[in-house]
């Protein structure tokens, strides 16, 4: 069985186990929290990053989400995510690519180290201006969204897939730390509801960060 070495509030972690069980791959999830710089990780993985997926003794070692959800579409052909055609796959990529990086820098990584390693691992406050603009951010992305879902019924086109993924994987995290106001964004939170219903995703919800809670509206259906 492959092992995955994540933590539950990396996006990029969440995003390789929602395709995973998508694609009902097997896997063992193993806690690895990268600002431990544990000597055995990284030596799997010189960047210190989760998440890393590795074969049983290390036979093989994959790592980045990115190539990981492509390692298994290349070789799994049960529940394809990427698309049906060439312009269909690079549209994913291309939102795919927009949550990892853009949704990620305005959005995760300012709530990440602002309201979970500063609290766990520094215990010290939060900067305001910082959430702030995260949620600012967080506005313009979720308005985005609903741009796309006005053209198409999934985000990257007519069907589910990596793209819807990817999104709710960031999203899910950001929520998680109270950082999505949902007022005034029916259609996102329409979309964001109906992943949330997939018995794929439902793990994710029912997980919880040790030392912080995430806001009662976090796991519902009805938020």
């Amino acid at each position: 069985m492959w092992q995955l070495y994540q933590y539950t509030l990396c996006p990029f972690s969440r995003k390789v186990r929602f395709a995973l069980a998508e694609k009902a791959i097997p896997h063992e999830l193993l806690r690895e929290l990268p600002w431990d710089r544990r000597d055995e990780f990284t030596d799997m993985n010189p960047a210190g990053q989760t998440p890393v997926l590795a074969a049983p003794n290390n036979t093989t070692v994959l790592i980045d989400s990115s190539a990981i959800c492509e390692y298994f579409e290349e070789t799994v052909e049960r529940t394809p995510l990427l698309g049906a055609g060439p312009i269909d796959r690079a549209e994913t990529r291309r939102l795919v690519s927009w949550f990892d990086q853009k949704f990620y820098a305005e959005v995760g990584v300012l709530l990440l180290q602002e309201r979970m390693y500063k609290r766990l691992v520094h215990r010290a406050s939060p900067d305001a201006t910082l959430l702030r603009q995260a949620g600012r951010n967080v506005e313009v992305h979720l308005d985005y969204i609903e741009y796309l879902l006005d053209h198409r019924r999934w985000l990257g086109g007519p069907t589910f897939g990596l793209a819807d993924i990817c999104a709710a994987a960031h999203i899910s995290v950001a929520d998680y730390l109270n950082g999505v106001d949902w007022t005034g964004h029916a259609e996102a939170k329409q979309w964001y509801s109906a992943i949330k219903s997939r018995p794929t995703f439902r793990p994710l919800l029912a997980e919880r960060m040790e030392g912080l809670a995430p806001p009662a509206h976090y796991d519902k259906l009805d938020f």
